[in-house]
């Protein structure tokens, strides 16, 4: 599954984490997430998609190094980036690792997964019985035309006494 299914148009399950604070700048404003991001050069709602599909620990490692590279030199930031990270990892919506296969049965499964699996087999044993009333149709054994006459005068004439039997 691509990473382009879970961001929406506007990304707006990732506001919660892009617009968190990070830490106080020089100039006394805040920095937040979805500026630290941009700083890097990087998409932040694509980091935000990337952070949120990897398992926990190593969301937080990723962003406690991304925080290292664009973080301003004061004591404050500087202080903790693992924690800062934890954080903020915590406010991504998590997503399914794409590493693990999920297999899903039909009793699992939605009920629009289930609607379809129901029609595909209807489908499937239409199919499979014209199918089958083909092949029994064609291969029976046809009358034959030109016996049909003789078997009809053996079939209608009574037993008669052969003319030499004495009977």
């Amino acid at each position: 599954m691509s990473s382009s299914v879970w961001v929406t148009a506007l990304g707006s399950e990732f506001d919660n984490f892009l617009f968190a604070p990070i830490a106080e700048e020089s100039n006394g404003m805040m920095l937040s997430v979805i500026s630290a991001l941009a700083r890097l050069d990087l998409d932040p709602w694509q980091e935000a998609n990337n952070l949120a599909r990897l398992p926990g620990e190593t969301a937080t490692k990723r962003l406690a190094a991304l925080l290292m590279a664009a973080l301003p030199d004061g004591p404050s930031a500087r202080r903790d980036p693992e924690t800062i990270a934890a954080r903020l990892t915590a406010l991504l919506p998590r997503r399914p690792n794409p590493n693990v296969v999920w297999h899903k049965t039909l009793f699992g499964a939605d009920d629009a997964e289930k609607l379809r699996a129901g029609v595909a087999m209807y489908v499937f044993f239409m199919v499979f019985m014209l199918v089958a009333q083909l092949i029994v149709a064609n291969h029976r054994p046809s009358a034959r035309l030109d016996n049909a006459p003789a078997q009809a005068a053996v079939k209608a004439s009574p037993k008669l006494p052969l003319p030499n039997s004495g009977k």
